[in-house]
């Protein structure tokens, strides 16, 4: 795990756990439903940046003889559990708790108290944001969109903190509009909407990053622009007359694993092929920023 994705879940870690104390207070001296949500969802981010640098840590161990690959995708495996963690302990309990508040409403209470604690939330949340934001330029592509670094990028860490960051902003403006039109009107059932509105938000956040990671555990290929380089670099040799073909898989977000067929000329020696394909292995690291285990098999094009 590189520094800027560190540096964006311990700006994440350390907003969430301070709102979600405020918002347990809040909770339970207002009864806002809206509020409790929002709590719980605050509380389950905190255990998910917590869950991410697990998975970092985890990452680093050496390859042994059961996983010679290494662990790099734990990153992975730990980043779905925070969508399975984000989608109940978020967005299920408060979709729950709104219905409940609509079934059995009763007003809040201490106005002042609620929109102060979502004010602040609102702040520390856009701060964490903005750490997440920064970190992503580091690495985003400024000729890609947002939604689409989101769903192609190898590193899981920046992806799930900049959702959950936006998620937990949208959240918090929903619970502010729940609790004060349920002040202002006196109709319990504007928090319970505030509640539920929370809710489907998270699960929606929540789908799209298990999706993502789904398809990132059970080994992704590297981006389409990052194989036409290595094609390139591949072939870039007079010795070699073709790549008969080509698969590549991430292997962790820095490390990728390469395998191809390819076809040199006919009259190399052995030392010859072989320094040949040391060669093409030189030139295939060097074009791709990542780490890379490389297997090239001479073959003929049938």
């Amino acid at each position: 795990m590189n520094d800027g994705s560190k540096r964006a879940i311990y700006a994440a870690f350390g907003a969430n756990l301070g709102i979600a104390i405020a918002k347990f207070v809040g909770a339970f001296i207002t009864g806002s439903a809206g509020m409790l949500a929002e709590a719980v969802h605050s509380a389950a981010d905190t255990g998910n940046q917590a869950l991410l640098l697990v998975g970092g840590k985890r990452s680093n161990r050496s390859p042994n003889a059961e996983f010679q690959f290494g662990f790099g995708r734990e990153r992975y495996f730990w980043s779905f559990v925070v969508a399975l963690v984000l989608f109940s302990m978020g967005g299920l309990f408060a979709f729950y708790e709104g219905v409940q508040k609509l079934l059995h409403p009763h007003e809040a209470t201490n106005l002042g108290i609620a929109i102060s604690i979502l004010t602040v939330a609102i702040a520390l949340e856009t701060f964490s944001l903005r750490t997440a934001v920064k970190e992503a330029n580091r690495t985003k592509p400024k000729s890609i969109s947002w939604w689409r670094f989101i769903k192609t990028s190898k590193q899981p860490e920046l992806p799930v903190v900049l959702l959950e960051d936006v998620g937990a902003e949208v959240g918090l403006i929903f619970a502010l509009i729940g609790v004060l039109g349920a002040h202002f009107t006196h109709d319990p059932r504007w928090d319970a909407m505030g509640s539920i509105t929370i809710g489907v938000l998270l699960v929606a956040i929540a789908i799209v990053l298990a999706v993502e990671m789904k398809g990132l555990l059970m080994g992704e290929a590297a981006l389409p622009e990052q194989q036409e380089l290595i094609e390139r670099a591949l072939i870039d040799d007079s010795r070699v007359v073709s790549i008969v073909h080509m698969r590549t898989m991430h292997l962790g977000p820095e490390e990728i694993l390469l395998a191809a067929k390819v076809e040199f000329i006919h009259t190399l020696s052995v030392q010859q092929l072989s320094q040949a394909i040391d060669d093409a292995e030189v030139r295939a690291r060097s074009v791709v920023d990542a780490a890379m285990r490389i297997y090239i098999e001479p073959d003929i094009r049938r």
